[in-house]
């Protein structure tokens, strides 16, 4: 990522005149040139001394370090809000992209994950267990996110596989091996080498095809997966008395989705997901009811 470019003399310079101190003093030595009767002479005065203050003060290397940290504050949480806008966006479109069984499905588990969030909240009484409710919300967001992802992954491959004819491919690819055996045996080299050309394409789709197979049945294990570990997680509420445990548990699950977010990584051509794109939305608190 590019740095971003550092201020210029002119945000130096309108940082010095807003200091507080500042506005009240030339403000007050303003009104005094105005009533002294002489203020043709007494403002040109104090309009001079505001410019040797700010040129002197903006040259400052403190002051303008000062300046530098307060504007990069500003940037940062303003990233951060665009960062939490764009999250939102996409878990929208994501979710409005999904079929109605799958879109459901996930809100049920969305719901589960409710339904442990209110168990815990009500055992939680000091500082530190809300502490570890915040961080338990965290992970639970970002299993409900890949577990979202996953759906979205899941459903564009099974689009494709309803798309293609894999019993087609791999027969044309026979067809065009048995025309090769007989432009062998009549040595047609011309030939030979547009059969080498169309095979190889074939068996590329054949291998795609069966890619995409071994990709869909995974995604279809990895969906149950996440969603057993989260119902398990949901008993563990009911029965757990401890929130610091139970938001262990959460942790140690959300921390093994890495071979999961190497998938969603991998099938980004297809999907166009991906495995680190905006933050994580924060799917517990979003308002998805409109969606059910």
């Amino acid at each position: 990522m590019a740095d971003k470019p550092q201020p210029g003399l002119f945000q130096y310079l309108k940082a010095a005149f807003l200091l507080r101190w500042n506005l009240l003093l030339f403000g007050g030595a303003a009104a005094a040139a105005v009533i002294s009767g002489h203020a043709d002479v007494a403002l040109p005065l104090v309009a001079a001394g505001e410019l040797v203050y700010l040129t002197g003060v903006s040259s400052f290397p403190r002051f303008r370090n000062l300046v530098d940290t307060e504007l990069r504050a500003r940037g940062s949480e303003v990233s951060d809000a665009d960062a939490k806008v764009g999250a939102k966006q996409r878990l929208e479109a994501i979710l409005g992209g999904l079929d109605p069984d799958r879109r459901g499905r996930f809100l049920r588990l969305r719901s589960s994950c409710q339904a442990m969030q209110g168990t815990g909240v009500r055992i939680e009484t000091s500082e530190v267990a809300a502490s570890a409710a915040e961080l338990r919300t965290s992970a639970l967001d970002r299993l409900l996110w890949t577990f979202l992802r996953l759906s979205a992954a899941a459903q564009g491959i099974e689009r494709f596989l309803t798309t293609t004819d894999g019993a087609g491919i791999r027969k044309k690819l026979a067809e065009l091996e048995a025309r090769k055996v007989s432009a062998e045996k009549r040595q047609d080299e011309r030939t030979l080498r547009s059969l080498a050309d169309a095979i190889a394409t074939a068996e590329l789709r054949v291998a795609n095809y069966e890619k995409a197979q071994h990709n869909a049945e995974y995604l279809a294990l990895e969906l149950d997966r996440i969603e057993q570990k989260i119902q398990a997680l949901n008993e563990v509420a009911v029965s757990q008395q401890s929130p610091d445990a139970l938001s262990e548990e959460v942790d140690a699950v959300a921390e093994g989705l890495a071979q999961t977010e190497e998938t969603i990584r991998e099938l980004e051509s297809i999907t166009g997901l991906a495995a680190e794109a905006e933050a994580t939305p924060d799917i517990l608190a979003s308002d998805l009811g409109a969606r059910r």
